[in-house]
């Protein structure tokens, strides 16, 4: 019964906020002199809040033009922010700090798609032996790591000792394809000394663990992150511009 009562009072809110909610923004316009997007920009500091509430706005707008706006890719970032101002009849030379700050936006929003991308072309790439390029990453991979131990061949039981299940590597690889192997040699090419902390630590009789499996693990987890939206705060907080490969790699290596 309460539930039920509770439901139909929640029911109510949201018609009413969907009524009034318009006629809210309206006198807003009306009494400020300033569009939506205006107030978020001048009123938000920037990254992630600013970055929000602009992608929030552009996707609830009734323009469609504005609605599509968070995943257009055939704009660059001038030609959107002058279609936004000319939809809504916005003087470029007065509002000058407002077109920066929008382009700043749509710079994050749209990296932040395009980083999704570029993350999955490489998970969807599967590592294949008779790629040169492959090969040479794998083997710099194991050099940088461990380059006092020499590799008696490339399909042999030492992967083991760097934490590779089997004598060849690329079964490792078929979850998270080049995305793998990219995110572990850039750990271990970026963040070295403790890259060798770690796989000595691996090595523990009670305590070890498969490092490049684990590092492959940690890549699946990093990537639903991704997916998820779950790093767009700290992204948009962080990056100033687009993110890139490169921010992936660190928040992985982190």
């Amino acid at each position: 019964m309460f539930t039920g009562g509770s439901t139909f009072w929640c029911n109510v809110r949201s018609v009413l906020s969907w009524l009034l909610w318009p006629m809210y923004k309206w006198l807003l316009h009306k009494i400020t002199g300033l569009c939506e997007l205006q107030r978020l920009c001048y009123k938000l500091e920037e990254g992630r809040p600013c970055t929000l509430a602009v992608d929030r706005s552009l996707l609830s707008s009734k323009n469609v033009q504005l609605c599509c706006l968070s995943h257009k890719r055939n704009l660059t970032v001038d030609e959107a922010v002058t279609m936004v101002m000319k939809e809504k009849d916005i003087n470029p030379e007065v509002h000058e700090k407002f077109r920066v700050k929008l382009g700043q936006c749509l710079v994050q929003i749209w990296g932040y798609s395009s980083l999704i991308q570029k993350v999955e072309y490489l998970r969807k790439t599967p590592y294949n032996s008779d790629d040169e390029d492959h090969e040479h990453l794998l083997l710099e991979f194991w050099s940088t790591l461990v380059p006092d131990k020499k590799l008696s061949g490339r399909v042999s039981s030492d992967w083991s000792f760097i934490g590779f299940q089997g004598t060849d590597p690329k079964t490792d690889f078929r979850g998270m394809g080049m995305l793998g192997l990219h995110n572990l040699l850039f750990f271990v090419t970026q963040y070295t000394e403790k890259a060798r902390q770690l796989l000595q630590h691996s090595h523990h009789p009670k305590y070890g663990y498969s490092f490049a499996i684990v590092g492959i693990n940690i890549t699946s987890m990093t990537y639903q992150l991704l997916c998820n939206g779950h790093l767009k705060s700290h992204l948009q907080n962080t990056v100033k511009k687009a993110p890139s490969l490169f921010h992936f790699h660190v928040v992985f290596s982190k």
